[in-house]
């Protein structure tokens, strides 16, 4: 976590020459983040290295989000070659711990969070690209790249290719008009700030966003990667998104295909973090994502892919498949 070297000059053409840097984050991809502290002053430097990482896309997103009202960081300065960029600091107040540290304030965190999902879902969607069949069926497909191989399987992936296009159109069908999905709106990547206008939420990590399915984002809240929702908070801030936004009848189907497909990738993307990156952390929350995939599978609208897990990947090669790699 040492600053790039094109920092001090950044920082000093930003008007932040005498502050100082401590490191803060890093995360998944080749993203670092550190905190910018000159005074009373606080900023986040993003440091998106090119050609691995692009912060174009974040910010374009946060200034829309921001024209809409909802609390995205604001860029107060930015070097594109570099990869760099100066953010709005939201503290420390993350939701995952905070929730953790609070447990009887985590419903109200949470209605919060799915009444922000529901205000944007009222909003015009940004102009992004679509989350369209192409790039559900490509990342659903990491679980068969990634997994299936470490875990020393050998399946049937052009079966699996055809069970979730059996699946896949319910989701195309129910998605109009399409809403801007964050694809990553989970308890670590938002904030409680200070800001009761834009429901106290601070957004980040939205760089990947697409115009999609508005069950997606509440898929990434609640069927957590790295925090337990108790299957009870689910239900209760399902049942809150219906009555705030009044989805089409199919939209509990789209929810538990989504949410076989977001797990699945998940799955295979963790996976790749320990055997490509080096990073065997992410393997300690298989266990979850295969017990949330096996309670996405078990809706009707996904029988086509049970029936391919079942046959492909029995019982024993899940789980605890990895489980002898990941730290202790």
């Amino acid at each position: 976590m040492i600053p790039p070297a094109a920092v001090p000059d950044f920082l000093m053409r930003a008007g932040w020459g005498n502050a100082a840097i401590v490191p803060l984050a890093g995360d998944a991809s080749f993203r670092r983040y550190f905190r910018v502290v000159d005074g009373s002053r606080r900023a986040v430097l993003m440091d998106a290295p090119p050609p691995h990482e692009d912060p174009r896309p974040f910010i374009a997103i946060a200034e829309h989000l921001l024209g809409q009202g909802f609390a995205a960081p604001a860029i107060y300065a930015r070097d594109l070659e570099e990869g760099l960029v100066l953010l709005e600091d939201f503290g420390d107040r993350r939701v995952k711990e905070f929730v953790e540290d609070h447990p009887d304030q985590e419903g109200e965190v949470y209605s919060r969070a799915i009444q922000l999902l529901a205000d944007l879902h009222g909003r015009r969607a940004a102009e992004l690209p679509p989350y369209d069949r192409a790039v559900y069926q490509r990342e659903a497909g990491l679980l068969t790249e990634w997994y299936c191989p470490a875990a020393g399987i050998d399946v049937d992936a052009e079966a699996y290719i055809r069970a979730w296009d059996v699946v896949l159109p319910l989701v195309e069908q129910s998605a109009s008009p399409a809403v801007t999905v964050l694809r990553d709106y989970h308890a670590e990547n938002i904030m409680l700030i200070d800001r009761p206008a834009m429901h106290g939420l601070g957004l980040l990590d939205f760089q990947d966003a697409l115009a999609g399915h508005p069950a997606y984002d509440l898929v990434s809240l609640l069927q957590d990667a790295r925090r337990d929702v108790s299957p009870e908070m689910e239900a209760a801030m399902l049942a809150l998104y219906r009555e705030m936004a009044s989805p089409p009848a199919d939209f509990d189907a789209a929810y538990a295909v989504l949410g076989a497909q977001r797990n699945a990738k998940i799955i295979g993307i963790f996976t790749r973090l320990w055997k490509r990156d080096g990073k065997p952390r992410y393997l300690s929350f298989l266990p979850r994502m295969w017990g949330l995939l096996e309670r996405d599978l078990a809706h009707p609208a996904l029988a086509p892919v049970a029936e391919w897990f079942a046959a492909n990947i029995p019982g024993e090669k899940r789980h605890d498949a990895l489980a002898e790699f990941a730290p202790a």
